[in-house]
């Protein structure tokens, strides 16, 4: 059953008007990581990906994560339109954040431009950014959306929203 969107505002989009399989898009937004001081990655040339009921996640090119702060995770996971995604740990210091990033080493085709480029799930971060504003992460122990003020819903990963 698909739930009644939320309302749109000004300068505001709807998750229920993304399309759905996802597509990918450049975007030139700024977006930062922040955690215990350090900004750990800051881009104006992420790529976001967008798919019905769900809140963009953001791709930051590798160039743009500062060095030393990404280690491969063990395990992988599929995406029917992405292909498959291998996980990062970031540390900062002697703090080890696990399986808070995933990237696509060979992506499909239609995400091509993810190649060299790791998304993040906002909630194990001091901060999130996107033009300034602190994201909230999306609901749920899966989905790596970040929400702004731009953004409405509801979004999927809340309470009975699997079957969305």
């Amino acid at each position: 059953m698909r739930p009644r969107p939320d309302p749109v505002g000004p300068g505001q989009e709807s998750v229920w008007d993304f399309p759905r399989p996802a597509v990918a898009q450049a975007i030139d937004a700024h977006i930062q990581i922040e955690h215990h001081g350090r900004i750990l990655a800051d881009t104006r040339s992420a790529i976001r990906t967008i798919e019905t009921s769900h809140p963009p996640s953001y791709y930051i090119p590798r160039a743009d994560i500062a060095e030393g702060v990404l280690r491969r995770a063990a395990g992988s996971s599929f995406c029917e339109w992405k292909g498959t995604a291998g996980y990062w740990d970031v540390v900062v210091g002697d703090i080890v954040l696990p399986r808070v990033g995933w990237s696509y080493a060979d992506p499909t085709p239609g995400f091509a431009a993810l190649r060299d480029h790791v998304a993040f799930y906002a909630a194990p971060f001091d901060r999130c950014r996107v033009d300034g504003e602190v994201v909230i992460p999306q609901p749920g122990d899966f989905y790596g959306g970040w929400i702004t003020s731009r953004v409405v819903g509801p979004f999927k990963g809340v309470p009975g929203s699997r079957g969305w």
